[in-house]
C-alpha cells in the first residue's frame, strides 16, 4: 500500500501539468503564447513587489535589532506563564506572523537547542505549520494590487495566528506531554 501511494504522489504534479496541456489543446488555446504572456505579467508583478519586500525586510531588521522584540518578550512572559506557553516559544510566536524566514531560523534554533522530539521542538514545528506570515502577506500581496484598507484582514489574520499558536501548544501538550 505504501509503494502504491508513493507512486501516486510521484505522478500527481506531472499528471496535472499534462492534463492542463491536453485540456488547453482541446480548447484550442495557444499554449506557448499564453505562457509567455503570463511570464511577462509575473515579471511585472515581481518588479512592483520589490519596494514592499524591501520595506518589510527593513522593518523586520529594525524590530529585531532595536531590542523591541526582547522588550515585548519580557513584557509577555508573565502572561505566557499563566496560559502555559513556554517562554522559549515566545520569539517564534512573535516573529511567525511577521517573517517566515525569521520564524524558520528561530524554529531551527529551538530544534538545535531542545531537539526535534522534545515538547518545545514539537510545539515549534506545529506552530510553524499552523500559522502564517500575516503581516508579510498583507504587505506584499495587498500592496501589489493596491488594496489600502487592510484593517479587517489584519485583525482576522492575527486572530487566526493566535488561534494557531494556542492550538499548537494545547494539542502538543495533550498528545506529547
Amino acid at each position: 500500500m505504501y509503494d502504491f501511494i508513493n507512486q501516486i504522489t510521484l505522478w500527481v504534479v506531472p499528471g496535472l501539468i499534462l492534463f492542463a496541456l491536453l485540456y488547453a489543446s482541446y480548447r484550442r488555446v495557444k499554449i506557448f503564447d499564453t505562457f509567455i504572456e503570463g511570464a511577462r505579467e509575473g515579471f511585472g508583478m515581481s518588479v512592483r513587489l520589490i519596494p514592499f519586500l524591501v520595506g518589510m525586510i527593513v522593518a523586520i531588521g529594525l524590530f529585531r535589532e532595536s531590542g523591541a522584540m526582547e522588550l515585548l518578550s519580557n513584557l509577555l512572559i508573565p502572561l505566557l506563564n499563566i496560559i502555559g506557553i513556554p517562554a522559549d516559544l515566545l520569539p517564534l510566536a512573535i516573529m511567525r506572523p511577521v517573517s517566515g524566514s525569521s520564524a524558520l531560523a528561530i524554529t531551527t534554533e529551538l530544534m538545535n537547542t531542545f531537539g526535534p522530539d522534545s515538547l518545545i521542538g514539537r510545539m515549534a514545528a506545529t506552530m510553524q505549520g499552523s500559522t502564517d506570515t500575516t503581516l508579510f502577506v498583507l504587505t506584499l500581496y495587498f500592496g501589489a494590487v493596491g488594496i489600502k484598507k487592510t484593517r479587517h484582514a489584519l485583525n482576522v489574520g492575527l486572530i487566526a495566528d493566535a488561534a494557531g499558536i494556542l492550538a499548537a501548544v494545547l494539542v502538543c501538550r495533550m498528545v506529547f506531554g
